[in-house]
């Protein structure tokens, strides 16, 4: 981290902790949802693992330039681009993919996970919450990332494709998880039931946000180069015209 990086201080995680355990306390439903990158963790676990495919040559019948024609693709139809990270894995075994997404994860060291958002994590499990991961990457490069701070592989809702017979296919599952789809993905796997708390760190989670019933956090981390500055600094804008909870780790 920077030498600017700034964590969440004690006394702001201490008052989140007190007020979703009183939420609960009243009777507010027990499930939280938190955005992956950059909310969970200062990375992009979907694109790491797509940069690790290409440097083990783990995919057939890809573009002379993978990296750039996911680029280019990602400003033209954004949603196309992360349904297609996950459609470059047809024809093969899931339980593969998985596997490849486990050692990508493995030689991420150290991995930038927010200790804060960990044990915020740790304490909403504690309170009995059913905790969510709701992300637009891919959610088979997700999974073992939710596993490490503690969020079981089936609580990950992403982008993926029909699985036919234990085989990834290249035909759309029913959802994009990007924006107002998030919230949709979230809904379905909880059979309609709203989470009390929601974290997310740019706009493109602001739906998702939305659909809390008690608490938002905000979670800043990038720097000013980075592409999604703007919309992180939005969203933190967001969040102190409606009274959210949010941190801003580099200003």
């Amino acid at each position: 981290m920077s030498r600017n990086y700034t964590p969440f201080s004690f006394d702001k995680m201490l008052k989140i902790r007190k007020a979703a355990e009183a939420a609960l306390k009243d009777g507010a439903e027990p499930l939280a949802a938190f955005d992956a990158d950059g909310t969970l963790w200062d990375m992009d676990m979907g694109e790491t693992f797509f940069e690790y495919q290409i440097a083990n040559k783990l995919l057939a019948n890809m573009p002379d330039d993978p990296w750039q024609y996911y680029l280019d693709l990602h400003k033209r139809d954004t949603p196309a681009a992360f349904l297609w990270l996950a459609q470059i894995n047809r024809g093969i075994k899931l339980s593969t993919v998985r596997e490849w997404a486990h050692s990508a994860f493995e030689a991420i060291k150290p991995v930038p996970i927010f200790g804060e958002m960990k044990d915020l994590v740790t304490d909403l499990k504690k309170f009995g919450v059913d905790v969510y991961v709701v992300t637009a990457s891919i959610k088979w490069a997700v999974e073992p990332a939710a596993e490490f701070i503690g969020i079981p592989a089936e609580n990950v809702i992403g982008v993926q494709t029909e699985v036919v017979d234990g085989i990834v296919t290249d035909r759309p599952g029913p959802i994009v998880t990007w924006r107002e789809g998030k919230v949709t993905g979230l809904l379905e796997a909880t059979g309609r039931r709203r989470p009390f708390l929601c974290a997310g760190n740019t706009m493109g989670d602001l739906a998702l946000l939305d659909c809390a019933t008690h608490f938002r956090v905000v979670n800043a981390a990038v720097g000013p180069e980075h592409a999604n500055r703007e919309s992180e600094q939005k969203l933190v804008e967001v969040a102190r015209k409606r009274g959210w909870y949010f941190h801003v780790y580099r200003p």
